[in-house]
């Protein structure tokens, strides 16, 4: 894993101020370099510049980007941040069709596919990626996103120049380039956010290359491409041949995304996710007479504190024990604490330059940092619940019956810290629901769908288009912040495209939550955790820490120059924290209630700060 940035002017001039635009490349390596510790480049040329920062895991020795390749007169450049998991067979094809090779990097690869068959070889590519490929035969650059947008790419403009980075840090380290907050942005963080609309990068004139396409900058202009979407078609095969297709994916999607020059590990909640995630990868490294190591995930002071609700209904550690035993895995327990917690609040903002998912988001950057220091790659069984059907969303009547975004119903609490002028002057109820509109408009429709199934995958495409790529997000800016590459497997586009036309019936038969892939996994995995109720990613119950954030958020709204205070009402604040909170309630999700949305608007106001943000 790794991040790119660089810049595009075909009208050309970068080689006459070389060392000018090579600083420049230098410092916006230098803002992205948590994403890639271990080696970093640049290259430029007259009409473009591209640069790379590197966590190795793919050919540690001969990999550097970016890589340049000449054939029969034309040359090409490239920056990859991600991984191609089925490299070695598309290595095989391109060497059968006289592709030489100089190093044993997925990089080469892709550089090589693009020179014999075009752009139109991303189709080919089964991984996670974003890339800028510089193609100085016909002066296109071309940015391009993997299918989900697993890897991040955003983009601007200043005058004729078009900038690119992994992450909006490394665009605000182009000259010139400002952090500017207009009405649209504010409905962003208030409205939806910690989601954010796709395409866009909520700071003014900051957008995103949407997943599954890419951008081509070339004489003729700029196109915008989709290489990728999902398609509704009949589903044919018998339930019986559906779980052994389901199976069978599952399985080789983990087992392609364990290619690694570096050990790796998996994340263990001891949910059927991880669990199958885990089962499969310590199967096969025992295999090579490797034992695999697993970590898991709790608050200081949850055995004490925890309190069952609808969302968590119960806690993971007997089932992670119970499933280090089944697979003998090497096994830590890792705990976060409230200091912890609070101090990784804003490393969060720093990490992923937004507010975010609070805590949510601060405890697995904290436990992204304590994994790196024993592997750099880890398994995850994220996004099983999107594809499957595991939220509680997918099941009840309210969400079917409710035109909202059903991890965010109502506007009302969202607002309920909010100064009545900001409620007043931003349209957030119409923002938000134009947002969702626009996804109903192009869910993928299926004419022989009932009512009930087309609502059922209007809330599936919700969920692939919003709510899986906040929670893609928060993986991949919380890992690489310290320098861990995180992969999700159950996000395969292969599963995807499969289980998006299964009907519910067979996701979810006999109303068994996520019945399809429980039955796929049947024999892997102990039948307690096999058939365990869904749990989601855990979260602190921990009375002083909510008491800590609501003390700070005085603190902060008692400074005059605190941005926070022209956006939030003092005695709001006040009322709320005298409140009980309702752990059973969240406004966003599953885990974010009444302490979340302290930390959120606390991490509002450093985001305002820290990052110099002009609002208009």
């Amino acid at each position: 894993m790794c991040g790119i940035c660089g810049f595009c002017r075909l009208d050309g001039g970068f080689d006459k101020e070389s060392r000018k635009w090579k600083r420049c490349l230098e410092e916006m390596n230098r803002s992205q370099k948590r994403r890639g510790p271990d080696d970093e480049g640049i290259w430029l040329g007259e009409h473009c510049g591209l640069g790379h920062v590197r966590l190795s895991i793919i050919d540690p020795v001969t990999g550097h980007q970016p890589m340049t390749r000449t054939q029969a007169g034309r040359t090409c450049t490239l920056v990859l941040n991600g991984e191609i998991y089925n490299m070695v067979s598309l290595r095989k094809e391109l060497e059968n069709e006289g592709a030489v090779f100089q190093t044993a990097s997925d990089t080469e690869i892709v550089l090589n596919g693009y020179m014999l068959h075009g752009i139109s070889y991303l189709e080919k590519l089964n991984g996670i990626f974003s890339m800028a490929l510089w193609d100085s035969a016909c002066d296109t650059l071309y940015l391009i996103r993997d299918r989900l947008g697993i890897k991040p790419l955003f983009y601007t403009r200043q005058g004729e120049t078009l900038i690119f980075a992994s992450e909006l840090k490394g665009l605000l380290a182009y000259p010139g380039v400002e952090a500017v907050l207009d009405r649209e942005g504010l409905c962003e963080i208030f409205a939806l956010g910690p989601a954010k609309s796709y395409g866009k990068g909520v700071l003014k004139g900051m957008y995103e290359v949407l997943p599954g396409h890419y951008l081509a900058l070339s004489r003729q202009g700029t196109r915008d491409v989709c290489y990728w979407k999902l398609e509704s078609r009949p589903h044919e095969d018998t339930f019986a041949e559906t779980v052994e297709k389901t199976s069978w994916l599952v399985e080789d999607a983990v087992k392609l995304q364990m290619i690694s020059d570096t050990p790796i590990s998996t994340f263990l909640s001891g949910g059927v996710d991880s669990s199958i995630v885990t089962a499969i990868c310590a199967r096969e490294l025992r295999k090579q007479g490797k034992v695999l190591d697993t970590f898991s995930f709790d608050f200081e002071g949850n055995r004490e504190y925890f309190k069952a609700n609808a969302f968590q209904p119960s806690q993971d550690r007997p089932y992670v024990e119970q499933m280090v035993q089944f697979c003998s895995t090497n096994h830590r327990f890792l705990e976060c604490g409230n200091e912890d917690m609070i101090s990784c609040l804003f490393r969060a903002v720093d990490a992923r330059d937004l507010p975010c998912m609070a805590d949510v988001e601060s405890s697995m950057l904290y436990f992204c940092s304590r994994v790196a220091e024993y592997d750099k790659v880890a398994l995850t069984g994220e996004c099983a619940d999107e594809i499957f059907g595991g939220y509680p969303w997918f099941h009840k009547k309210e969400a079917f019956d409710t035109d909202a975004f059903p991890w965010s119903q109502s506007m009302e609490p969202r607002q309920a810290l909010l100064s009545r002028e900001l409620i007043e002057e931003l349209p957030m109820e119409a923002y938000a629901r134009a947002a969702y509109e626009k996804t109903i408009r192009e869910t993928p429709s299926f004419p022989g769908d009932t009512p009930e199934e087309k609502r059922r995958r209007e809330i599936a495409w919700l969920n692939l288009r919003w709510f899986m790529v906040t929670l893609l997000d928060r993986m991949d800016r919380t890992s690489m912040y310290s320098g861990l590459e995180a992969r999700v497997p159950l996000a395969d586009h292969r599963i995807v495209e499969y289980v998006w036309n299964v009907p519910w019936s067979m996701k979810c038969p006999d109303g068994t939550v996520k019945g399809l892939l429980r039955h796929a996994a049947e024999g892997w995995l102990p039948s307690e955790i096999l058939w365990r109720r869904k749990s989601p990613y855990p979260k602190t119950y921990h009375p002083e820490y909510e008491k800590t954030l609501g003390k700070m958020l005085l603190e902060e709204l008692s400074d005059r120059n605190a941005p926070i205070r022209d956006l939030v009402d003092e005695q709001k604040v006040r009322a709320f924290l005298k409140s009980p909170s309702d752990y059973g309630r969240p406004w966003y999700g599953q885990l974010m209630a009444g302490p979340q949305m302290l930390a959120y608007m606390l991490q509002v106001n450093y985001w305002i700060k820290k990052y110099q943000i002009r609002i208009i």
